[in-house]
C-alpha cells in the first residue's frame, strides 16, 4: 500500500518542518482547510448513496449510537481516569471528552472502501448523519461532559460547526447535483488534496503542542487516548456483531461499525479546542487522536484485508 494511503505518515513528517509555519496556518486558514474537507465529502456523496444506504435504517441507527452515544461514554470514562488516576490536569480530561464528542471521521469511509468496498455508501450515510446532527449533538454534549468542568460556548460552538461542516457538505452536494460535470471534473483531485490538506491541518496543533506532548505527562495522554481509540473500535465491532449476528454480512457490518465507532473527526474537536477553550493544554488530546486514531484505523485495514485473503 503507497504511502498515499497512510495520511498519519505524511502528518508526521510535515508537522516536523516548521513549528513557525503550522502556527501560523492554524491560525489563519485552519477553518477554511477543514471546511474543505467537509466539501469533498460533500462531492463524493449522491442521492444513489443514501438511497441504497437508507434501505438498511437498523445499522444506520446501530452506526448512530456507536458514535454518539458509546464513544461519549468511554470518552468520559478516560477523562475521569486521566484526572483521577493519572493526575493529569483539567484541560486534559476535559480535550479527551471534546474527541468523544464529535462526528464521524471522513478517514472511516476511505477504510471502510478499502476492506468492504460495497459498504462504503452505508460508511458514507454514517458519517454523513453524524456530522450533519453534530451541530446540535456536539455542543449539548460537550456542556454535558465538559461544562461541569470548563466553561462551553454552547452557541458558539453551533454557528462554528455551521460554517465549518454543514455548510461545505451542502455546497458540495448542490454542486454534484446541479453542476456533475464540474464536480467530475474536480473529483480526481480531491483524494490527494484532502490526504495534503488534512496532513497539514494535523501538523499544525502537533506543531504548536511539541512541547506538550514531551512534557512528563505526555506519554500518559498517549496511552490514554490509545486505550480510547482500542476500546471504541472493539465495542463497535462486539455489540455490531451480537446486535446483527444474522445478517449474511455480519463481518463486514461488525468492520464498519468498527471504523465509524473508533475513527471521528478529531480535526473538528481541534478546531472547537484551539476556538471555544483558552487552555491550550484542551487541543493536545485531539491532537495526539488525529494521528492515533489514523495509525490504528489504517493498521486494522492492513489486518483485515489480510485476513480476507
Amino acid at each position: 500500500m503507497c504511502i498515499r494511503n497512510h495520511p498519519s505518515l505524511i502528518k508526521f513528517f510535515v508537522s516536523a518542518i516548521s513549528p513557525l509555519l503550522f502556527v501560523c496556518l492554524i491560525c489563519r486558514y485552519y477553518a477554511p482547510a477543514l471546511g474543505f474537507l467537509m466539501f469533498a465529502v460533500g462531492v463524493n456523496s449522491s442521492e444513489k448513496d443514501f438511497i441504497e444506504a437508507f434501505n438498511r435504517p437498523a445499522e444506520i441507527v446501530a452506526g448512530y449510537v456507536g458514535q454518539f452515544v458509546m464513544k461519549p461514554l468511554l470518552g468520559y470514562l478516560f477523562s475521569v481516569i486521566s484526572v483521577t488516576v493519572f493526575g493529569l490536569p483539567t484541560a486534559i480530561g476535559a480535550g479527551i471528552a471534546l474527541v468523544s464528542c464529535v462526528s464521524g471521521a471522513q478517514l472511516s469511509n476511505y477504510a471502510t472502501f478499502l476492506t468492504d468496498p460495497h459498504m462504503a455508501p452505508l460508511s458514507i450515510v454514517m458519517t454523513s448523519l453524524s456530522t450533519a446532527s453534530a451541530v446540535f449533538i456536539t455542543p449539548l454534549l460537550s456542556l454535558l461532559l465538559i461544562g461541569k468542568r470548563l466553561p462551553v460556548d454552547v452557541k458558539g460552538m453551533v454557528f462554528s460547526i455551521t460554517q465549518i461542516v454543514v455548510a461545505p457538505i451542502a455546497l458540495g452536494l448542490l454542486l454534484n447535483r446541479f453542476l456533475p460535470r464540474v464536480c467530475n471534473a474536480i473529483r480526481p483531485f480531491l483524494p490527494p488534496l484532502s490526504v495534503l490538506v488534512t496532513a497539514l491541518c494535523v501538523g499544525a496543533p502537533l506543531a504548536i503542542n511539541v512541547e506538550a506532548v514531551k512534557s512528563p505527562f505526555g506519554a500518559s495522554i498517549l496511552l490514554l487516548i490509545f486505550g480510547f481509540h482500542l476500546a471504541a473500535f472493539i465495542a463497535g465491532y462486539i455489540i455490531s456483531g451480537f446486535v446483527f449476528h444474522d445478517s449474511p454480512d455480519v463481518k463486514a457490518l461488525q468492520r464498519t461499525i468498527s471504523f465509524e465507532t473508533g475513527m471521528q473527526s478529531s480535526l473538528l474537536a481541534l478546531a472547537l479546542a484551539n476556538r471555544f477553550f483558552e487552555d491550550p493544554l484542551v487541543s493536545v488530546p485531539p491532537a495526539i487522536s488525529t494521528v492515533m486514531m489514523s495509525l490504528m484505523g489504517f493498521s486494522l485495514v492492513m489486518i483485515w484485508a489480510k485476513k480476507k485473503e
